[in-house]
């Protein structure tokens, strides 16, 4: 049978950079459709429209076409109206569902703090209560919108739990198996630590409001919860976002923190293919200042580094002012260009390892007085509260500042402003962050697990194995001789961070690696197709 061609590409996600994002799925599924344009594929993309959203001031047109969705509960025949919007930007065309359903939240995940003032049973960052079936109408409505326009991919790529039942429903719901029936499904498992998987205990709903036949939800059971990851095993490729991070799911004992899917998958004979993210250098190239929002520009790759200087140097004013607009400020920063400044930006939880951090910071700050430490973040309060009390003691006054909040723009200032960023991680799949400070000459602190491990230590960053602060602290020891006793050292090592990058991981090469899978999809539908009906 001669080989498919792979023209046509429909994205499913929750997140889409430039629209709406809460961590890097946003960056994944744009970077990679807009990838798979320059490489001439047709790419669409299906997401919601969240309250939060203006489609008419994002250039966004509505399409004359509306869909009634089934959206069954237990004991109750029920129907959701969905209307379409669309917009071609950078070549991919995306769809946006409109929806009562998304049109009431004010965030992608979680209840913000105007949601809970009206409503007493919804707390502020708490879950939307209706997360499955905001990801099933999601799913339905892409489905639906397909048939309905006449569009038949050759690949439906999901991204992470919130897409993943597509491939069970193409292949198992009455209607939709024909039509599908060359179409390969990819999923791609962006986090798979433990809640994060969109499982549902309620398996009558599951079962009701999918339209899933019972043997599907029954059989797909994790913790006794319907898992869609498991669902989609048998219907399509699985991979996560680092090769790294495939072989601990399936090969070690940090698969626990997954509740076992990564053991439960080698069970069923599935194994996790592997695909470490990349970037866009482009996007954090620290010679387009004006871009970056920074002060002045400098280039990593060339060792040009007096523009660094001086964007530490306005930043470390702008601290001392106490002048950053949304930001809440604890600490401030002496003007102290000679001393290293380590750098974290990111959520303070202990996934993230800012607890390990704090008890680095707490034994190193009073045994070596001449570093700084640089903050930005939110995130679980006792943490914030362990990091409040290090910038209030007035023993280190002027080395450790918090910076509760987020701005991206201020985030680029820091980590062009940094010596050393921080990535003390108890688990992470890709990570994003260190690429980013590697762009901007500042050289990451890993601890090596997941994806992390593409930071070579002593070549391209630093690394540590035990996830303890004890192992952290030590790291911090050897950048900050590392920063007093060789400075060619640390040119090199930034020098060397950034080649890297553009060799490896630029989304133009790593596209190739998805369109491998892609292609394996492919042949796993057709495989399907020629199997004789029962």
């Amino acid at each position: 049978m001669a080989k498919r061609q792979l023209k046509k590409v429909l994205m499913l996600t929750r997140e889409y950079s430039g629209l709406a994002g809460a961590g890097g799925v946003k960056d994944v599924s744009r970077q990679l459709a807009e990838a798979l344009v320059r490489k001439g594929k047709q790419v669409s993309v299906v997401m919601p429209l969240y309250g939060f959203l203006d489609p008419e001031a994002l250039g966004f047109k509505p399409l004359d076409l509306s869909l009634l969705i089934n959206m069954h509960y237990v004991g109750r025949e029920r129907q959701e109206s969905v209307r379409l919007w669309s917009a071609e930007k950078c070549g991919v065309v995306i769809y946006l569902i409109d929806a009562e359903r998304y049109r009431e939240k004010k965030s992608i995940y979680t209840y913000t703090a105007e949601e809970a003032a009206g409503n007493p049973l919804h707390r502020q960052g708490m879950a939307h209560y209706d997360y499955f079936a905001m990801n099933v109408l999601l799913q339905k409505a892409a489905i639906a919108m397909m048939i309905r326009l006449g569009e038949k991919p050759d690949m439906i790529h999901c991204h992470d739990g919130h897409t993943a039942l597509v491939p069970a429903m193409i292949r198992e719901i009455e209607g939709y198996r024909h039509y599908f029936h060359e179409t390969g499904c990819l999923v791609t498992i962006h986090n798979a630590g433990w809640g994060y998987h969109q499982e549902i205990a309620d398996l009558a709903f599951a079962e009701t409001i999918t339209g899933l036949p019972s043997k599907v939800i029954l059989g797909n059971l994790l913790d006794g919860h319907f898992n869609p990851f498991l669902a989609a095993s048998a219907y399509g490729v699985l991979n996560t976002v680092s090769e790294n991070y495939a072989r601990e799911l399936q090969e070690t004992g940090d698969d626990r923190l997954t509740g076992w899917l990564g053991h439960r998958l080698i069970d069923r004979k599935v194994v996790l293919a592997g695909v470490t993210n990349g970037i866009n250098p482009a996007d954090y190239d620290p010679m387009q200042p004006a871009a970056m929002g920074i002060e002045a520009a400098f280039s990593p790759a060339d060792g040009k580094y007096a523009g660094k200087a001086r964007c530490r140097a306005i930043l470390i004013k702008d601290l001392q002012a106490g002048d950053l607009p949304g930001i809440d400020q604890t600490g401030s920063l002496d003007s102290h260009p000679k001393q290293p400044l380590f750098t974290f930006i990111g959520r303070f939880t202990a996934q993230k390892g800012v607890d390990k951090l704090v008890g680095s910071l707490e034994t190193l700050l009073p045994m070596d007085k001449k570093f700084q430490a640089l903050v930005l973040g939110t995130g679980e309060p006792k943490i914030e509260e362990e990091l409040i009390a290090l910038t209030t003691d007035s023993r280190y006054r002027g080395r450790v500042c918090l910076l509760r909040g987020f701005d991206p723009v201020l985030a680029n200032r820091i980590y062009a402003a940094g010596d050393f960023f921080l990535v003390p991680s108890q688990y992470e799949p890709c990570g994003l962050t260190d690429y980013i400070a590697q762009l901007f000459g500042n050289l990451p602190i890993v601890h090596a697990i997941g994806g992390l491990v593409k930071v070579v230590d002593g070549v391209t960053g630093l690394a540590y194995r035990e996830h303890n602060s004890a192992a952290l602290m030590g790291t911090m020891l050897k950048a900050i001789h590392l920063f007093r006793s060789d400075k060619d050292k640390m040119l090199e090592m930034r020098r060397a961070a950034v080649n890297e990058i553009n060799r490896h991981y630029t989304w133009d090469n790593v596209v190739n690696r998805y369109l491998k899978l892609y292609h394996r999809a492919m042949e796993m539908a057709a495989a399907e197709e020629m199997q004789p009906e029962v």
